[in-house]
């Protein structure tokens, strides 16, 4: 899920509000494309706050969150999610395609700085905003944490004595992991497992979505990379194993905005940090890939619940 993180909740791709980037061609960003009840698309989207995500179910219900509470303060809002990895929406929110997505502290630092070592929150934060290029920024972090982590299943761990990544390390000659096509290339990814804890695996398969938990649970990989918050991981019974060293770090939910939007949404999105916290996010993941509801209506109860609506 890298930020990758987490791509075990493909489920939810029928149900967050459209996620239309991963197929059919067109062009993610077009806001034609995008559904009806605050999404609007050609000319008029004009002086609507762009509000994006990545190409995976958290980060596409972060962005419905953030979309909601934006309009609730009445402001104009077109919706651009789905847009793709970290290193495809960068692009786009860099050139005023989209003016604010949610963001993973940990995951953004490590992509500007592969050598970063700070990994308690508040450091990680504070690097970050050292790190992020011009015109960039982040407002205030939330509590709530969705990291990279490294999968097994129960058979597994009990078979090759798992609790820890280092763990893996006499089985390499058998060891596949899947993950996401860009875990091949990230620090948090095969690089940092290799520079790290010196593992590198016999095969690496990349997937996406509901396929990364299919061959963990058909035994086609020995390991998987799915995000802390991934309900299939309690659903299945696999076990996240330890990261001693750190490799995966603090990964705190951040709105990222283009600097020249942070003061007007600052208020509205610190706001919405403010009462995110892990369980929250976590049981909201839970009711839209597990228990199917739609992601708007659960991002609308979250803010009424929280008094943001």
């Amino acid at each position: 899920m890298t930020r990758t993180r987490f791509l075990a909740a493909g489920l939810l791709l029928a149900a967050v509000v459209p996620l239309a980037a991963c197929g059919g061609g067109g062009n993610p960003l077009d806001t034609s494309s995008q559904p009806a009840g605050g999404s609007t698309g050609g000319s008029a989207a004009a002086g609507a706050v762009k509000v994006g995500s990545a190409d995976f179910p958290e980060s596409a219900l972060l962005g419905e969150i953030y979309a909601q509470a934006l309009e609730a303060k009445g402001m104009k809002v077109a919706r651009q999610f789905n847009i793709g990895s970290r290193e495809t929406y960068l692009k786009a929110i860099s050139g005023g395609e989209v003016d604010v997505l949610p963001e993973y502290t940990g995951s953004l630092l490590n992509f500007y700085d592969k050598n970063a070592s700070v990994t308690k929150p508040d450091e990680v934060y504070a690097e970050l905003q050292k790190k992020l290029p011009q015109g960039l920024t982040v407002l205030d972090k939330s509590a709530a944490e969705d990291k990279n982590s490294l999968v097994v299943t129960k058979d597994t761990a009990g078979q090759w004595s798992l609790k820890a990544i280092p763990d893996l390390a006499p089985h390499q000659a058998d060891l596949t992991i899947g993950a996401p096509p860009e875990f091949k290339t990230r620090q948090q990814g095969l690089v940092g497992l290799k520079s790290v804890y010196n593992i590198v695996p016999k095969e690496f398969r990349p997937l996406q979505s509901q396929a990364t938990v299919e061959a963990l649970k058909n035994g086609q990989v020995k390991a998987a990379n799915i995000f802390s918050t991934d309900p299939s991981i309690a659903a299945n019974g696999f076990v996240v194993l330890e990261d001693p060293k750190s490799l995966f770090g603090s990964d705190n939910v951040v709105p990222l905005v283009r600097s020249e939007k942070a003061d007007s949404l600052k208020p509205v999105l610190n706001a919405v940090s403010a009462k995110l916290d892990t369980k929250s996010l976590a049981d909201m993941v839970k009711q839209v890939v597990v228990d199917k509801k739609d992601a708007s209506a659960v991002a609308k109860a979250w803010l009424a619940s929280s008094g943001l609506s």
